[in-house]
């Protein structure tokens, strides 16, 4: 149960996170568009969220089929 907690506490922290590629960031920075660099930020926080949540699909697919084979098995 704490391996959870822990676990999904810092998947959702990092989904608050600001990332920005320093390029990005120098470009928008340089400009002085503050809405366009949080846009940017908004973007590219969006973009992480799909690879994570299908990785995490799959690990969990995975898992359930592992315990269903223990659980035929006993």
């Amino acid at each position: 149960m704490k391996k959870s907690v822990v676990f999904l506490l810092g998947f959702l922290y990092s989904a608050f996170a600001k990332a920005q590629c320093a390029m990005c960031r120098a470009v928008i920075e340089s400009g002085g568009d503050t809405k366009a660099a949080e846009g940017l930020n908004d973007g590219i926080v969006y973009l992480m969220i799909f690879p994570y949540i299908l990785v995490g699909g799959i690990i969990y697919l995975v898992y359930r089929s592992t315990t269903k084979k223990k659980h035929i098995n006993k």
